[in-house]
């Protein structure tokens, strides 16, 4: 409208809308509100220049939101910048005032092993792209401090070269690498930087992911490579966890059945939280139970002929492999016993009654272990109640009666099951499946020793049947199972009981030798001729009444004339060691000067020995023996089973021991120190002085 048109309002108006002003932002052009707009300063002005070639002066206005991504992108850059910085030592960012990180220029040659950077291709196979991953930053200090190999951040390689964040030495092996490497200071104090915070790390708390190989056996129970293997084979059904790594999950089970200790400690050693712990121990011991026990234990896992061929112990086979007819082939044998695990008092009071053990006096569970008699597991059943009804022979009976694992169809007739007095009242099922038990015998009512035939034939089932109580001490070897559990895991006691039996068989070795030995066999064969044969010391001594007689008995000194033996001959005359292990033990009471040992008066050939029990302190064993200039010919004790001829008692052993070996060696103890010496005893009271033999003043 002309100028000449408009009237007086039209003007004010107008010169009121010129007078207004309106602040756009210079980026997006939208009008701001007073809240909403920011001057630009220098260096937002450089940034709009260089990025949208927006040349701002110093009215310009900028809204929060354009200001907001300014410092985004800057951000972004100076991290680009840093992290080039690090990896390429020829990378040099331009300088800035506010930033003097950027002045320090690679400069300083360093004599280390550097792979050259590269995008396209894997850096260890060269392999081509497109499937390459960028090697993690805690990979790369790995490597420098392991290898002493820079790995330049961004470098690119296939993701089967990395393993739980880690590159293995086999790979590293012919990696093409420069002698040297150009670093600015910048890039020696992020290097530093890192290694301290890894060392910070490793040094705080318990990593298995960085052990070495001695603390493996000492911490899980495993050698290094035993464990790599139990982690490969349950690796991919574990569940994974940011506070921790896989490996560590497993160490994490397996130190708490080899130490026992609480998950309040195992939390503060690994800088974890007890919940965490908990469900660190139920994730493993599931696929444990599901993946790796199945393949290690258990009547499935295992026939008849493997067992017979490679876990029977030919020892076995030479004493109980031939048939009554005569007819001696391989048999199946199997050694049964029923161990206890100690549990807390239960609140059920029902349960309190059923798990309660009159013959322990405490309350626990029971397990039926079934061994070879090499000590493989062959398979656990239960755990039972530990009550009057779940006595061993009740619990085989119905392991037979309810086909556990299907049991009946796995043995067969003739099979050997060697079991302990125990599982008597179980013999006559066995019996009628055709399966042939062997157990010590009893004495019978009004006995006080055994029948050197009953004798005999006992021995020759311990000599077999002691494997079993091994397997059950490598079993309380994992001290978590060795102490009282919480009756929160009965219901998991078997899985850990089954856990540790199926590590035994995958990565111990047997506690019998099972190969074809000869000397085994020979020892079987000398055993089985000694178990028919009569104690004839015993009958000379009924005979002429020398139990009685004290006058025809004199007392000799230590010195005392006696074969000499050595170790092999005191083994076949024992056969085993377990009675040698004790006899320096026995003999310890009786160095003390006063002779225990009487010769007979008339046959020095003949000696009568008085040790004591180990047991009972108001019992004193007799023992005879009988010797020529160079052998042990006979000998007989009054213990329960000291009539026996196949070996000897462990008192017998003892003195043989003494006389034919210890005291020629030039040995000045025997057995151990007495603690008791540093125990107070109530019973050790002066006499009081009477009053009347004292001077009154």
């Amino acid at each position: 409208m002309p100028e000449e048109m408009l009237t007086d309002v039209d003007r004010s108006l107008r010169q009121t809308l010129a007078n207004m002003k309106f602040h756009n932002c210079v980026v997006c052009n939208t009008r701001t509100k007073p809240k909403n707009r920011r001057p630009v300063n220098k260096s937002i002005k450089k940034y709009l220049l260089k990025k949208f070639f927006i040349n701002a002066d110093e009215r310009s206005i900028i809204c929060n939101k354009c200001r907001h991504n300014y410092y985004i992108a800057e951000t972004q850059r100076s991290s680009t910048y840093s992290s080039t910085e690090a990896s390429d030592p020829d990378f040099h960012p331009p300088a800035s005032k506010g930033n003097s990180s950027y002045l320090s220029p690679p400069s300083v040659s360093l004599k280390i092993p550097c792979i050259t950077k590269t995008h396209a291709k894997c850096f260890l196979c060269k392999r081509p792209g497109p499937k390459l991953i960028v090697v993690p930053s805690e990979t790369r200090v790995t490597v420098f401090i392991k290898f002493n190999i820079l790995i330049p951040s961004g470098s690119r390689c296939c993701p089967v070269h990395i393993y739980n964040e880690q590159i293995s030495e086999e790979s590293l092996i012919n990696v093409l690498t420069t002698d040297t490497v150009f670093m600015s200071r910048t890039n020696i104090l992020e290097l530093i930087g890192a290694i301290r915070k890894e060392c910070i790390r490793t040094n705080e708390r318990l990593n298995f992911d960085n052990l070495r190989e001695a603390d493996y056996k000492e911490l899980t129970g495993l050698k290094q490579t035993d464990f790599e293997d139990l982690f490969l084979s349950i690796e991919e059904h574990i569940r994974s966890s940011p506070v921790r790594s896989l490996r560590t999950t497993v160490g994490l089970f397996l130190l708490k059945l080899k130490s026992g200790i609480s998950n309040k400690l195992l939390s503060t050693i690994l800088g974890i939280t007890p919940s965490s712990v908990r469900r660190a121990i139920s994730s493993v011991r599931r696929a444990l139970m599901q993946h790796f026990v199945p393949a290690n234990l258990g009547l499935a896992h295992i026939s008849r002929q493997e067992i017979i061929d490679k876990h029977t112990r030919p020892l076995a086979q030479s004493l109980f492999g031939t048939d009554e007819s005569g007819d001696s082939q391989p048999k199946m044998m199997l050694v049964l016993d029923g161990t206890y695990f100690y549990i807390q008092k239960s609140t059920n009071f029902q349960f309190q009654r059923r798990s309660f053990s009159m013959h322990k006096g405490r309350p626990l569970v029971k397990p039926m272990v079934v061994v070879t008699t090499s000590g493989y597991f062959v398979t656990i059943i239960g755990p039972y109640l530990a009550d009057g009804r779940n006595s061993d022979a009740r619990i085989l009976t119905h392991m037979m009666q309810t086909n556990v694992e299907e049991i009946k169809s796995f043995v067969a007739e003739n099979d050997v099951f060697i079991v302990d007095r125990g599982f008597r009242d179980s013999l006559a099922m066995l019996e009628d499946m055709g399966i042939h038990a062997e157990m010590p015998a009893f004495m019978q009512k009004g006995q006080t020793q055994m029948t050197t035939e009953d004798a005999n034939t006992s021995r020759l089932v311990t000599k077999v049947r002691w494997v079993v109580e091994s397997t059950n001490a490598r079993i309380k070897r994992w001290k978590y199972l060795d102490h009282v559990l919480p009756t929160t895991q009965v219901p998991f006691i078997g899985d850990f009981v089954r856990i540790v039996c199926a590590i035994s068989n995958k990565y111990f070795p047997p506690l019998s030798a099972t190969k074809n030995n000869d000397d085994d066999t020979a020892l079987g064969r000398k055993m089985l001729d000694l178990s028919k044969c009569n104690n004839d010391l015993k009958t000379y001594i009924e005979n002429h009444c020398l139990e009685r007689k004290s006058a025809c008995w004199k007392s000799a000194e230590l010195d005392v004339e006696f074969p000499r033996l050595d170790e092999i001959q005191l083994r076949e005359l024992t056969c085993g060691t377990y009675q040698l292990k004790m006899s320096a033990g026995y003999m310890q009471e009786h160095i003390d000067g006063n002779s225990d040992i009487y010769v007979h008066r008339e046959d020095n050939t003949l000696l009568r020995v008085k040790i004591q029990s180990r047991h009972v302190s108001s019992k004193v064993y007799t023992l005879w023996i009988r010797h020529n200039a160079t052998e042990v010919v006979s000998w007989y004790c009054k213990c329960r089973a000291g009539s026996r001829v196949v070996g000897m008692c462990a008192h017998m052993a003892a003195i043989l021991w003494f006389l034919g070996y210890a005291r020629h060696t030039g040995k000045e103890m025997y057995g151990t120190r007495n603690w008791g010496d540093y125990v107070l005893d109530a019973g050790n009271i002066p006499q009081t002085v009477d009053s009347s033999d004292t001077e009154s003043e």
